[in-house]
């Protein structure tokens, strides 16, 4: 494992709590999402990167689908494999460094699950956190079959400059598209803890240029927002997420 992660005392302390926020509410819409863009099928053998408390592999492995979860929170992954249905497990693994080789038939991360959380104090003298976010990608592509899809979800730099002065909070970086915002989170007994969260964001011509050069094809992007809509909308400055879809060779 690449060492520890900004997320991970985070997400010790939420615990279950992580699922009552509301960006979490739309699983429903949101696996239905992916099985479209990715194409997905029962019998189909799947990577869910970042996969928190496993909400989005739950689902698929109750449609047929087996899926492997994995996320840098041994919290997460407990929880995970606690609720998990037949045809899901979860590891905890470092999503920059993954040991999958053509192992599956698509790959995602939703959520800002891995891909995105690298800058900050999660890889000193990363700036913005790119290199992260590469190896986080390349990590995917290696993990699907040739002609396997990736998807991967990011904030929009977009609309996150459009919303700075409106009362959300937050600094961003206009040198690296890092959004630092520091906020309370709580843990199932209410108690509160202050902590500080970075994340990357992105425009879409980043993305495909990031998917290029470790040799994935880029085929679509579309503006989503998690817990509201994830449906195929051409990208917009209006909705704070990106979801790009690409094909390894």
């Amino acid at each position: 494992m690449s060492g520890a992660h900004w997320f991970e005392p985070l997400a010790d302390h939420l615990g279950p709590t992580y699922l009552r926020y509301a960006f979490t509410k739309g699983t429903k819409r949101e696996v239905a999402f992916l099985v479209d863009v990715l194409g997905l099928a029962p019998g189909m053998r799947v990577l869910d990167v970042g996969c928190g408390p496993g909400r989005h592999a739950h689902a698929l492995a109750e449609s047929g689908i087996e899926v492997v979860g994995i996320d840098i929170s041994e919290r997460f992954v407990e929880l995970a494999n606690d609720a998990a249905p037949h045809g899901a497990t979860f590891i905890r693994l470092d999503a920059r460094d993954m040991p999958f080789d053509e192992e599956f038939d698509a790959a995602y991360t939703m959520c800002q699950g891995a891909f995105g959380l690298q800058a900050g104090p999660a890889t000193s003298g990363d700036r913005g956190g790119l290199a992260g976010d590469r190896s986080v990608l390349t990590a995917m592509a290696q993990a699907v079959r040739p002609g396997g899809k990736v998807g991967v979800a990011a904030f929009s730099a977009y609309f996150q400059v459009r919303h700075l002065e409106d009362g959300t909070g937050g600094t961003f970086d206009a040198a690296t598209g890092v959004h630092h915002e520091v906020t309370v989170v709580h843990d199932p007994d209410g108690t509160g803890r202050e902590v500080d969260l970075w994340t990357t964001c992105f425009t879409p011509r980043e993305l495909i240029l990031l998917a290029e050069s470790i040799s994935l094809e880029p085929t679509d992007i579309w503006s989503v927002c998690s817990g509201s809509h994830y449906e195929r909308r051409h990208p917009t400055l209006d909705e704070p997420e990106f979801f790009m879809v690409s094909i390894r060779p």
